[in-house]
């Protein structure tokens, strides 16, 4: 057992990962909702590693002011895909070491993959005593962690470990992995058949080098409740909340075993041991079965479920790969009661996009970096909290990656060297015996960088009540970015549209949504960047609307009498943000689009808020109106130009897309 984990954890570590930022959907990278410049705390929800500045705060679904509560916040909402009807999710990113290309005929200074993952759960309460509810919190402070002393945790039990997580764990502040997920890694030891260089790895107050020290964290940092051993090597060998989405490779030979290893697939062993009470705890010193039943626990195989079926077992095995899904009758931890749990498809793996060392740009065709991500279906018609999660690898051909284990661990009182030193000395045969010193640090050759997304919202289809709900194949059309000009945003980017080149056939819906916040100052402190908040309108605000333009060389509106854009729109569905809005005609979608949502209809008497009547009136700068709207339409076949009528600055930035419908 042991010898075939080290046979798959040789592999790992080629997949070191490096600096990345998400654009869409926004890629938090640990803000919440600074003012500043740079991100408060980068400690809060996970280890980026990436530059303090960048990300994007997370979305508010009110006219003024922060967040004081989770409700203020506005969660992106996103459709899942249906049984027979699929809902796609471009994800877009920068990175900042280059990928992609060939390694025979094109190759790179690097190695590299991309790996973006989701965290699912069902949706709960906020203000709930659930302490593993996922949420994004209303304050930047990390989630608290004090270990059981090394004298108690032998008799601990888990109603003990229970009320101790429920005792560190905010319900105001945000929460990805829960607090048992990082305990278990506080205490389990760390795979000892990793290279670790030259790097002297601590020891946990209970004498174990846990799952918490790596290569990349030898002094055991927390960030968050994130396994640092999980976070730096991919795939894991425990069981981890991260469900594969899709590994883009610049290896293409590798995919097969990508796929075939994915806990997705593949499912992973854990080990669980039982308390004085017979209950089982959530933790345990042991990493592999042969220990963990030799000191009298239980090796437990657990699943990467992403939805249960209230169906007995004959149902379960009967819906086994129904929808392209595959069932397996299972419990969900050590001595539960079995359920019919829904597993995720393998990963997509493709190709790595081009993208060039040294730059946070796009590839060389020009798009920035992206993938589409079909959003999953769930067969309980459960609305889901979804994190997305990025992570950005990259490696050397200085040392074998797949055969350098711990055996080539520096040690010098057994004459073994690593083969690769913290800053080494080469002599090169230059006079003097004069050496150069190499920029080589140990533990971040090969390095872990990863950005997130904030919590969003997966809503089942039958939230749709319009009878193409069900059926039309959903593309989502958002905004990225934030307020200032390039310098100031940097390296996070200015708006835009995305896709902002968009084709759909006529029978499709577009679920248009955008968030924003009304704390991007971008203020002091700055970091090694440039503060502001250049823009239109009220300072540290987004703000967002929709108008038609008739070419894409344009900047001023068509009339309504010119527009053909919205002439013959069908509303699929409107979000919870309207009130009172009946039948809408082509005239009121219009207004509501050009208003960002602040009018919610043309004609007096149909609403609440109606562009004839309702006070106050619009600002011209949307300065009034909420950051976040969300609608799904279905628009008449045609070529259709539209753009951000406050943003469009056109010398500073371009905020315009375009729609083309086909039969």
């Amino acid at each position: 057992m042991i010898l075939k984990t080290l046979s798959v954890l040789l592999l790992c570590f080629h997949l070191s990962l490096s600096d990345v930022y998400m654009h869409n959907p926004r890629g938090s990278n640990n803000r919440l909702e600074e003012r500043s410049a740079n991100r408060n705390n980068a400690n809060r929800l996970f280890d980026s590693q990436n530059n303090n500045r960048g990300g994007y705060n997370v979305g508010n679904n009110k006219a003024s002011g922060g967040i004081n509560t989770e409700e203020d916040i506005y969660y992106m909402k996103y459709f899942q895909s249906g049984p027979s009807a699929s809902s796609s999710l471009t994800i877009e990113w920068t990175n900042q070491h280059g990928c992609g290309g060939n390694e025979d005929s094109d190759p790179h200074k690097l190695n590299c993959n991309i790996v973006i993952q989701y965290m699912v759960s069902d949706v709960c309460e906020f203000d709930s005593e659930d302490e593993n509810c996922m949420r994004n919190g209303d304050n930047t402070n990390t989630q608290t962690f004090n270990a059981v002393g090394s004298g108690q945790i032998n008799g601990f039990t888990q109603s003990q470990m229970t009320q101790r997580m429920k005792n560190q764990v905010s319900t105001t502040r945000g929460l990805h992995e829960t607090y048992e997920y990082y305990n278990d890694c506080y205490i389990r030891k760390r795979n000892t058949g990793l290279f670790t260089a030259d790097q002297n790895l601590r020891n946990n107050q209970y004498g174990n080098s846990s799952a918490i020290y790596t290569r990349q964290n030898a002094n055991g940092n927390r960030r968050g409740y994130e396994c640092p051993e999980e976070r730096d090597y991919y795939p894991y060998w425990h069981p981890t909340p991260w469900r594969d989405i899709a590994i883009l490779a610049d290896n293409m030979s590798q995919c097969d075993w990508y796929q075939r290893e994915s806990f997705n697939v593949q499912p992973r062993g854990i080990c669980r041991e039982l308390d004085e009470n017979n209950a089982v705890k959530s933790w345990s010193y042991w990493n592999n079965e042969d220990d963990c039943e030799r000191y009298g626990g239980h090796w437990f195989t657990e699943y990467a479920y992403i939805d249960i079926e209230e169906v007995n077992k004959a149902q379960c095995q009967d819906r086994n790969h129904t929808n392209g899904l595959k069932r397996v009758w299972a419990p969900t931890t050590y001595g539960g009661t079995p359920q019919c749990l829904v597993l995720p498809p393998a990963p997509v793996c493709q190709p790595a996009k081009w993208s060039r060392v040294n730059h946070l740009g796009n590839s060389r065709d020009g798009v920035p970096l992206n993938f589409t991500w079909t959003l999953p279906y769930f067969p309980s018609g459960n609305e889901k909290f979804v994190v997305v999660r990025l992570r950005y690898n990259i490696s050397t051909d200085d040392y074998d990656p797949f055969n350098t284990n711990s055996s080539h661990n520096q040690n010098l009182a057994q004459q073994v060297r690593s083969p690769v030193t913290q800053n080494p000395y080469i002599n090169i045969g230059a006079t003097n015996n004069k050496p150069l010193r190499l920029a080589i640090n140990t533990a971040q050759f090969g390095r872990t960088f990863q950005d997130r997304s904030h919590v969003l919202r997966l809503l089942p289809r039958s939230e749709i009540s319009h009878p193409a709900g069900s059926t039309c194949t959903l593309h989502n059309l958002n905004v990225r970015g934030k307020r200032g000009n390039i310098v100031q945003t940097f390296p996070a980017v200015e708006y835009d549209f995305i896709p902002n080149k968009l084709t759909v056939r006529e029978s499709d819906c577009i679920h248009i949504q955008w968030t924003g916040s009304n704390t991007h100052n971008n203020g002091a402190p700055g970091g090694d960047g440039q503060t502001g908040d250049a823009g239109e309108g009220t300072g540290g605000t987004d703000r967002h609307n929709m108008v038609e333009i008739p070419h894409p060389n344009s900047n001023y509106p068509v009339p309504w009498e010119n527009s053909t854009m919205w002439r013959g729109v069908e509303l699929v569905w409107k979000d919870d943000t309207w009130t009172n809005s009946s039948a809408l005609d082509e005239t009121d979608i219009a207004v509501v689009l050009a208003s960002g949502g602040y009018y919610e209809c043309y004609t007096q008497g149909k609403c609440t808020k109606s562009m004839q009547s309702y006070t106050p009136r619009l600002n011209r700068l949307l300065n009034n109106i909420v950051p976040s709207f969300g609608t799904v339409l279905r628009l008449k076949r045609g070529t259709y130009h539209y753009i951000c009528s406050r943003n469009n600055n056109f010398t500073n930035r371009s905020q315009k897309g375009m729609i083309t419908v086909t039969p």
